[in-house]
């Protein structure tokens, strides 16, 4: 079978892709010295940004704030930010903080520094650059989780009646309302939300009427408060439309239903659509399209699951109901094959992305999951057959059995009426006639009537005829509405496999919330395009990255008992002040190996500085220290003493720069 190429591929595009924003060039440029003090400070990203009230903070170099002028788009042009300075700045190395939000509604922020004449003798301390506040980020987390699975429950229900019409949906009235109520309040509470979030500040700036205010002037709000209006809708017309939560069994919904409610789903799925990773980077339309697909996709086939276990656990399912969602599911999981090959390719860029991004790793936990899942789904599918296939046995039982009674019943109703036409009366003077001792030769009407049923074979007729007549007023209603048929009998087995299905789709259920929450970690992780374009744009830019140096080494003569290999040191992220290290060291073959000991120093030979001990430390299988400290940007020469016995070791130095 192509079960393990349709997973990879349908994991592959589990969630929205794109990119966030980055920094690509800055003017001044990170570090530099200008002779005069520029009149604006101007920021170029690689896609649109929208700005904040407080987008820059520029500090002088006695680390006092500057007061600067308005912040807008440089000659208008939506991915860049600029902010005016005042005439009289001074001199000195100047510190600037920005924070915007990209394009996908994610918000980015970092530092830089510039000096003016000449550097500062002391440099100031760069200011927290932090994206988030993380009590704020932890609850609108929480409110992405509970939307994703609210707009699940309540599409995916709504869908499962249109299309596999149970005869009575009034078990799934709760979920209809509880996936709107969920939906509706995880909105609001995002909306409050989102102008604390944008900014990184605390939970309690709710209360801000301005954060509000800015918050529906942007996409992302504006997309939410579009989804309440469709909500608003939704909670208006569709009671109406007497399909979903009608109260007579056995209506099926109506067209106007049928298509209220299909636009209704298509316009809330748009919300995430275009508020998210879609809206931003390649293919924006394509991108789109394919996002709402999956969307849709995604709720049919999990909001139906939840549908099918509350019917199994609260009314009897006809198989066809089954078969129907068993359909259903299959054509869900061809869309997010589909959908999912071409998010895939436009989030991860490249195949290295998958294991080397936190965007890909995340794909693949994913993965993992869904497998579960469609392993699950298969098996329920194995049980349906055998379900659907004792039920047509028991439609055949019970069709027999009401032939059968049928006709006993229709035998005795003839019996009844060929009795009392046979009834004459007794001719007069018959009996003197008798007494006589003479026989009569002319037969009397008595004579011909046929034998009359003995006592327990009418017995045992009557409970047949008083059943029928049961049963045939049981399938009537006293409201006038249409009968409903009478569910026939399962076997013990039959049943036994019915709850084997119930227990079976449970576990699609429970598998699928982690399937949702994975999702939602993927539209809030940068994709492994984006990291990469982030990487190139820094590089180009010249901000700092993660430096990375191999140091060679070889202890003895080469040939002779030589031990060789590399140290990888790595230092993050590579500039002034503290930086975090690790290092680890590889054997000829490319494999890790385990020294006894491992020293790194550094030292600034122009200034004079140094050696600087990392005081490095074994944490199994590599060493690191959390912070060290380089004071000056420049280039140090970063020094690697490594002991493979009591008696053999090496000092290898290699340069490494250091930037602000």
């Amino acid at each position: 079978m192509l079960l393990g190429t349709v997973l990879v591929l349908l994991l592959l595009g589990g969630g929205p892709a794109s990119a966030h924003a980055a920094l690509r060039s800055s003017d001044p440029a990170d570090g530099s010295v200008v002779k005069t003090a520029p009149d604006a400070i101007t920021l170029t990203f690689t896609e649109s940004v929208g700005l904040l009230d407080d987008s820059f903070r520029v500090f002088d170099p006695d680390n006092q704030r500057v007061k600067s002028g308005r912040t807008g788009h440089a000659d208008g042009r939506a991915d860049t930010a600029r902010i005016t300075l005042p005439d009289k700045l001074g001199t000195g190395t100047f510190t600037v903080a920005w924070r915007v939000v990209s394009a996908d509604s994610h918000p980015i922020a970092g530092a830089f520094t510039f000096s003016v004449g000449e550097p500062s003798a002391i440099p100031p301390a760069l200011p927290s650059t932090s994206v988030e506040n993380p009590a704020t980020s932890g609850l609108f987390n929480i409110g992405r989780y509970v939307a994703y699975i609210a707009a699940a429950l309540l599409i995916g229900t709504a869908v499962f009646v249109a299309v596999c019409r149970p005869p009575d949906v009034r078990p799934l009235r709760g979920l209809l309302l509880a996936g709107w109520w969920a939906l509706a309040a995880s909105t609001v509470f995002l909306l409050l939300l989102r102008g604390p979030y944008e900014t990184g500040t605390g939970p309690a700036q709710v209360l801000d009427p301005s954060g509000l205010t800015r918050t529906l002037g942007t996409r992302p709000g504006l997309a939410l408060v579009a989804r309440l209006a469709l909500l608003a809708v939704a909670a208006v017309l569709l009671p109406r439309q007497r399909g979903l939560l009608q109260e007579r069994r056995g209506e099926q919904p109506s067209r106007a239903a049928l298509l209220t409610g299909a636009a209704l789903a298509v316009g809330l799925a748009l919300t995430w659509a275009a508020a998210e990773h879609a809206s931003a980077g390649i293919q924006v339309p394509a991108a789109m399209t394919s996002s709402v697909l999956h969307l849709l996709a995604m709720a049919a086939w999990l909001g139906g699951l939840t549908a099918l276990l509350t019917l199994l656990y609260r009314a009897s399912v006809p198989s066809r109901v089954v078969s129907g969602f068993s359909r259903l599911a299959g054509l869900s999981v061809t869309v997010l094959v589909v959908t999912g090959v071409y998010q895939s390719w436009r989030g991860l860029g490249s195949v290295s992305a998958l294991t080397d991004t936190t965007y890909g790793r995340v794909l693949l936990a994913k993965l993992a999951v869904v497998t579960l899942l469609l392993v699950a789904g298969a098996r329920s599918r194995q049980t349906v057959t055998t379900v659907t296939r004792g039920a047509r046995g028991a439609r055949e039982r019970t069709a027999r059995n009401v032939t059968v009674e049928t006709a006993e019943a229709q035998t005795a109703e003839a019996l009844r009426q060929e009795q009392k036409e046979a009834r004459v009366p007794e001719p007069v003077g018959g009996r003197a006639a008798g007494s006589s001792g003479e026989s009569s030769a002319v037969p009397t009407a008595a004579s011909k009537l046929p034998e009359k049923p003995s006592a327990e074979k009418s017995s045992a007729e009557k409970p047949s005829v008083e059943k029928a007549a049961t049963e045939k007023a049981a399938t009537e209603e006293p409201s006038g509405e249409k009968p409903v048929a009478k569910q026939p009998a399962l076997t013990p087995a039959e049943d036994a496999q019915r709850r084997a299905l119930r227990r079976s789709v449970l576990a699609e259920v429970a598998v699928s919330v982690v399937v949702l929450v994975l999702t939602t970690v993927l539209t809030g992780t940068l994709p492994g395009r984006a990291a990469a374009e982030a990487a190139t744009a820094e590089q180009s830019a010249g901000l700092p990255v993660a430096s990375v140096t191999n140091i060679p080494f070889e202890i003895g003569s080469p040939g002779v008992r030589s031990v060789s290999g590399k140290v990888q040191v790595t230092l993050d992220p590579g500039r002034v002040g503290d930086n975090g290290l690790q290092a680890v060291v590889y054997g000829p073959d490319g494999g890790f190996v385990s020294v006894p000991e491992l020293r790194l120093s550094f030292s600034l030979p122009d200034q004079d500085i140094g050696p600087i001990d990392a005081k490095i430390t074994d944490k199994g299988g590599y060493w690191a220290a959390d912070a060290v400290n380089l004071p000056i940007p420049g280039t140090w020469e970063m020094k690697a003493t490594v002991r493979v016995s009591d008696t053999d070791q090496v000092s290898e130095s290699k340069p490494v720069r250091i930037v602000r």
